[in-house]
């Protein structure tokens, strides 16, 4: 074993990826998450609704800074206790015993939820786009409908899921590609823009004209409501920590990729959207947009049918590069639980495909969750506002339970990347912060409410409390303990431990697995809670 996997023996896990991810790959990764070319445009029309031009703009100020203080924070903490958990399992240090199984349960399904919402949204955003590229190139003779954008959507979760069966080494070659296409292309639609639009909006439209059209008073309640949209394209920033133990020298390479991606894309996001609102024209148009996407309008009316339909299909391509990341991610998050059997079948989540050494099962199950989520698409494009309003709520709350921990009790212990002196002050924004958006994505963004425009994401998010203090109290508080230690190092050797030998005595595993090998056996294997005969 190298020095990254007796780290994480130290931590409890027996290694059972092979480290395939440089510093580079782990950058793109990251960026791709934000996928802000294209989680722009899925997102454009919270902005637009709750005060055009000044919201747009200051609303990615004020929304992206919080969510730059929540990355930071995450990427410190993340420093210390890299493994495929990521903030999850981090409560394992820094809550006390006694708290341990309540406080890391609740965060774990905080944080699957989030995590599956976020990418079950991705893949609509995509479908979205390929069918706005559609109507646009049909001269809008053909207009997506909701069966037509849920029915794409099914079939991109099944791509996404089929390029998520490879192997690590082809994940992370793949990854590497994603950030140089996204930046090129956001790079060249932006100077397009500018290039080609000949009445653009003055700087003081820009910056301070507040039109909003959701029906809430006063102006300035409704202008906060706008933050969606950097929210959610911030929000899955531990993404990358979730294959850390798939990373190479994960204490630094992850809270690196992280900070540099959400530094990148909160600067660049934020010019972007400063060139958007230059060029937009009339907001209440944008809104009534045959596409159902304001920015791929944008494009329309400033560059024509042939460049808008190339840079809207490069949107859906950008896109595809967040989802497979993000399939990436969450099918580890998914595998990393059931690692702790805090989810349902745990066992069989767990495995680990003898071909490709990854979680198939993880991954299928995963995207088959996705699915099941958007199929609330079908009943109203308003409905489908609760699943991006449940990502932010519920990812960033379970980002600020373990910064909490970390507040409160004091047992912190330093990694090699840390914030120093403003560690504290950048921890409080980024918990106040967040605590005021989640109260703000459960009310209603649209006056005067109807079944129609009504935002469920509280209906969602209490159904999902609910199931998940119900399974606690059937099986969680009698198996659950918190993060658990499978592992630890003895003479330079991974022990595993043998009361965990019943845990997974279905699979079997071959002694080389214990000698730091998990890649030898012959077999489906778990990896972990075995013992050689």
């Amino acid at each position: 074993m190298d020095e990254d996997d007796r780290a994480l023996a130290a931590m409890g896990y027996t290694p059972v990826f092979k480290r395939e991810f440089s510093m580079w790959s782990c950058f793109s990764f990251a960026l791709s998450i934000s996928g802000l070319y294209a989680t722009i445009m899925a997102t454009f029309i919270y902005p637009l609704y709750a005060g055009g031009a000044a919201s747009i703009v200051w609303c990615w100020l004020i929304g992206g800074g919080g969510a730059l203080a929540l990355a930071l924070s995450i990427a410190e903490i993340s420093s210390s206790y890299p493994t495929s958990g990521a903030m999850y399992f981090t409560l394992k240090y820094l809550c006390p015993q006694e708290y341990l199984p309540v406080v890391a349960w609740l965060d774990g399904w905080l944080n699957l939820i989030g995590t599956v919402t976020g990418t079950a949204s991705s893949q609509y955003g995509a479908a979205q786009m390929i069918l706005s590229a559609v109507c646009i190139g049909t001269g809008f003779r053909y207009r997506p409908t909701q069966a037509h954008i849920t029915g794409v959507m099914a079939g991109l979760c099944v791509i996404h899921a089929l390029v998520n069966s490879l192997s690590t080494a082809w994940l992370n070659k793949i990854s590497g590609t994603y950030a140089v296409f996204h930046i090129g292309i956001l790079i060249a639609a932006a100077a397009t823009l500018l290039a080609l639009q000949g009445e653009k909006h003055d700087t003081k439209y820009v910056f301070t004209n507040l039109e909003p059209l959701s029906g809430w008073t006063p102006p300035g309640f409704s202008f906060f409501f706008g933050c969606l949209s950097a929210a959610w394209i911030m929000t899955n920033c531990d993404g990358v920590g979730h294959i850390a133990e798939e990373t190479k020298d994960p204490s630094r390479v992850v809270p690196i990729a992280i900070t540099s991606a959400s530094v990148f894309t909160y600067v660049v996001g934020f010019l972007y959207n400063v060139a958007l609102a230059y060029c937009m024209g009339d907001p209440r148009e944008l809104l009534n947009s045959p596409t159902g996407l304001p920015v791929a309008q944008i494009f329309y009316n400033v560059m024509g049918p042939g460049p808008a339909v190339f840079f809207t299909v490069s949107a859906f391509v950008v896109m595809n590069f967040v989802c497979i990341p993000s399939v990436h991610a969450g099918s580890r998050t998914l595998w990393a639980f059931s690692r702790d059997e805090m989810v349902p079948l745990s066992r069989y989540w767990y495995r680990i495909d003898k071909r490709t050494d990854t979680p198939l099962y993880s991954v299928w199950l995963y995207v088959s969750l996705c699915i099941l989520i958007n199929l609330i698409g079908l009943g109203s494009p308003i409905l489908i506002a609760a699943v991006f309003n449940i990502c932010a709520i519920a990812l960033n709350w379970s980002y600020c339970i373990p910064i909490i921990c970390k507040l409160v009790y004091g047992k912190f212990e330093r990694g090699p990347w840390h914030l120093g002196k403003f560690s504290v002050a950048i921890n409080i924004w980024a918990v106040g912060w967040n605590g005021f958006l989640s109260v703000m994505f459960l009310l209603p963004a649209l006056r005067p409410v109807t079944p129609e425009n009504m935002n469920y994401a509280s209906v969602v998010l209490t159904f999902v409390i609910a199931f998940s203090i119900g399974h606690w109290f059937v099986r969680g508080r009698k198996h659950y303990t918190g993060p658990r230690s499978h592992a630890h190092i003895a003479n330079g050797e991974v022990v595993i431990d043998e009361n965990l030998l019943d845990q997974e005595k279905t699979i079997t595993t071959s002694p080389s697995t214990l000698s730091g090998n998990p890649h030898a056996s012959d077999g489906p294997q778990l990896a972990e809670g075995q013992q050689s005969s």
